[in-house]
């Protein structure tokens, strides 16, 4: 039997238990060995060992592939870096033959331009000494001659050859310089650029500056930094994913990492999100040419906003509801529909939306499995109750619809009640039945609104302060407010008749309508709640 370890994996009780009456411990020591009990306790702890060793076994295993999957990668990684360094050599090998092609042709184009000066000039120099030379002969000839005329005549002849002899027009400066000194060259500098060729180091793990990222109006602004500045830095790739745990990742998450890549400056703001879990997290890493390094640790930033489902199981039959759309069916196209419901219970906690705000609740209904809106209240709900906080969503409708409303609601509305008919639902009524019209409703009582009809409304909800806001959805403008206090908690509530709409959640309040709020806490004329 081996000497027990410290570091052994079979416990020194169970392994007493198999040998003989003495054994050596781990530390050198004789001690005596427990007595067998009956055979089953001694099948117990083989089988204990042996689930053990299997375990363990199993484990080495799994080491072995994963040694073998290392070496493989080592080898494929290995012949991909030495192709790389080869391609890069290769390139830098290509621009300095380019370079010296360039340079040496200068040279051979240089000579041969001082070539062709020069030349011309020595050619001409030769012929101007041929010229003065026989001019010269000709001047010594005519000197000894002893005949008084022929010399007068002679020697005015000669001395007019010599005023016109290009021996005394040309110009004894060479017209080009026989030094190339301004060709030569000094790679000292350059070869110390080549001698500090090295591989590119792992860029630094970069850190988010939390105090310096926003989220604001549906938008996350991230901002991040490195240890010190490095010009190697190529790009950088920015991931984030939706969680509603706060807090590191967990080893499974419900949704996947979203990848940005190609960042070139140390901040980037994603656009046109839907906050539709309480919290996003986010990671970022830096790029060189050549490797990208590690990823920074992870930050979870808060995405408070308001979500929620359509009620199906609150819907007119008339309603064809499908997640966050609605369209009219004059065929009642939700009988089918009403026989599912009845296998299952209609309350709103069944709803697979969660709500990322901390107020509004999603909660059984006051009456458990509710009667669907009926008649000619063409109505569905929400199936998220607002019982604080500021809330906001947006709804696109089809403005030819005969009617369309949207507003809020208590969950006692009755299923013959029509949005703004009761004291029980606060709405905005479009009217395109003999006259296009806009009103803003509440316990019966309209109030004619003179404004464009958007096709796209925003409605914002502030329960604790009773104010109920309606906002074209595309410039924010306001289109009337109510001024109430709510007696109990609200859902969202539409109506449609002859038309469709579909309703975007998760969208936090805009800037521009927190900032309209707080200038319009009074109430003024032109959006006075309806009493």
């Amino acid at each position: 039997m081996r000497d027990a370890t410290p570091s052994s994996s079979i416990s020194t009780s169970l392994l007493y238990r198999l040998v003989g009456n003495q054994s050596t411990a781990a530390f050198g020591q004789t001690v005596k060995t427990p007595q067998f009990g009956d055979m089953d306790d001694q099948k117990d702890s083989l089988r204990k060992i042996t689930n053990t060793l299997a375990l363990k076994n199993e484990e080495i295993q799994n080491f072995i592939c994963c040694l073998k999957q290392s070496l493989l990668n080592l080898e494929a990684n290995s012949a991909r870096v030495q192709e790389d360094l080869e391609a890069e050599f290769g390139s830098l090998y290509s621009a300095l033959d380019e370079l010296k092609e360039g340079m040496t042709t200068r040279i051979k184009q240089e000579r041969a331009s001082r070539t062709y000066e020069l030349q011309n000039q020595l050619s001409a120099c030769t012929k101007a000494l041929e010229s003065s030379e026989e001019l010269l002969e000709l001047a010594n000839q005519t000197l000894c001659s002893s005949d008084a005329d022929g010399f007068n005549q002679a020697a005015k002849e000669i001395k007019d050859s010599v005023t016109m002899a290009p021996a005394f027009r040309l110009s004894l400066k060479a017209k080009a310089s026989d030094s190339m000194s301004h060709m030569m060259v000094d790679f000292a500098q350059e070869r110390e650029v080549l001698q500090a060729i090295k591989f590119l180091p792992v860029p630094a793990t970069p850190e988010i500056q939390v105090a310096d990222c926003l989220v604001s109006d549906n938008t996350v602004t991230m901002v991040w930094s490195l240890p010190e500045p490095d010009s190697k830095i190529d790009h950088y790739v920015l991931e984030h994913r939706r969680t509603n745990h706060e807090g590191p990742p967990r080893a499974r998450e419900e949704y996947p990492w979203m990848v940005v890549e190609g960042i070139r400056e140390t901040e980037f703001t994603l656009t046109g999100l839907r906050f539709d879990t309480r919290f996003m997290t986010f990671r970022v890493k830096a790029c060189n040419k050549a490797v990208a390094g590690e990823f920074s640790e992870p930050v979870t930033l808060e995405t408070l906003a308001f979500v929620f489902k359509l009620d199906s199981g609150t819907s007119h039959q008339n309603l064809h509801v499908e997640d966050l759309s609605v369209e009219w069916d004059s065929s009642g196209g939700k009988v089918q529909d009403i026989r599912k419901d009845k296998n299952r219970t209609s309350s709103p906690m069944n709803s697979p939306a969660r709500s990322a705000v901390m107020s509004p609740k999603r909660a059984p209904s006051a009456r458990v499995g509710r009667d669907r809106f009926t008649a000619e209240s063409y109505t569905v709900l929400g199936d998220t109750a607002i019982d604080g906080g500021q809330q906001y969503w947006e709804v696109r409708f089809d403005k030819e619809s005969k009617a369309f409303a949207v507003g809020v609601a208590l969950r006692t509305l009755g299923r013959f009640d029509q949005l703004g008919k009761t004291a029980a639902s606060w709405c905005l009524h479009l009217n395109n039945w003999l006259q296009q019209s806009l009103t803003a409703k509440h316990n019966n009582k309209a109030r004619p609104l003179d404004c464009a009809i958007p096709d796209r409304i925003g409605v914002y909800c502030s329960y604790e302060e009773g104010v109920l806001s309606f906002y074209n959805g595309r410039n924010k403008q306001l289109i009337h407010t109510f001024r109430t206090k709510f007696p109990q908690p609200v859902v969202p509530a539409f109506m449609v008749w002859n038309g469709s709409f579909s309703v975007q959640t998760g969208l936090q309040v805009p800037s521009v309508v927190q900032s309209g709020q707080r200038r319009n806490s009074d109430a003024s004329s032109s959006n006075a709640s309806l009493t």
